[in-house]
């Protein structure tokens, strides 16, 4: 499907060579927005569809000021930037065609929210297909890279958001906590109830949280039955939601 239609906007993704699947719905739903939240990033953008759901949730918002994306492959950002322009957010969202490290060293501003469905397949599980190679592979971006610009670009009062396979958590979190990111919020995803952790949600801030929400995501009672906590998480986005 070259065209991925949603309640209140659409995406285009036949140059990108991640097509859109449910993390980045997942991300883009579950994300927290707190309420004076006015600029946010989306690392490694893609179709733009994070940053579209996340203009949609605050698109009544007194605070926000811009939503951008970053994305190092042409065709993809070529393509974020027209969902963009199609969408009826356009004045609020823009993506950056650099690498996350020609980003951090040319930005000097902070943002309140960075939001990222960072590459995460080790060198053994590459695909053949180039593209999606670099797209999923952590050789396109290390978790140590994403982490470290995080903490740079993020305000003191921001938060950082991103969903991982849940075998990466503890590396993850560890990396996040070598570079001053407190663990605050972890959502464990299944596919069911008898399936293994596949995902996690997670959500970092500068400052450190006594008491971190840990909950359970499953998303279907059985194959195409959804739960009623993966419905609602998503039923302001998928048409048959």
């Amino acid at each position: 499907m070259s065209t991925f239609h949603f309640k209140q906007f659409s995406v285009k993704q036949e140059n990108c060579a991640m097509k859109i699947g449910t993390d980045g719905v997942l991300l883009g739903a579950w994300a927290k927005i707190p309420e004076e939240t006015s600029t946010i990033l989306d690392i490694g953008a893609g179709t733009g569809l994070i940053a579209l759901m996340l203009a949609q949730r605050t698109a009544d918002s007194k605070w926000i000021e811009a939503i951008d994306g970053v994305e190092i492959n042409p065709e993809a950002h070529q393509q974020c930037v027209d969902n963009f322009e199609n969408s009826p957010w356009n004045h609020l969202l823009f993506c950056y065609h650099a690498s996350l490290k020609e980003f951090d060293a040319e930005f000097d501003e902070t943002y309140d929210l960075i939001i990222s469905n960072p590459p995460f397949y080790e060198e053994d599980e590459i695909s053949a297909q180039k593209a999606r190679a670099t797209a999923r592979s952590t050789q396109a971006l290390s978790f140590i890279a994403l982490i470290r610009s995080a903490e740079k670009l993020l305000s003191q009062n921001g938060t950082f958001q991103v969903i991982i396979p849940s075998k990466s958590y503890t590396k993850f979190t560890q990396i996040c906590l070598d570079h001053n990111l407190f663990l605050e919020r972890c959502t464990w995803v299944k596919g069911t109830a008898t399936s293994p952790i596949k995902r996690c949600l997670l959500s970092f801030s500068k400052t450190p949280k006594q008491n971190i929400i840990e909950n359970t995501l499953i998303l279907e009672e059985k194959r195409h039955t959804y739960t009623k906590d993966y419905q609602d998480l998503i039923k302001d986005f998928y048409l048959k939601a």
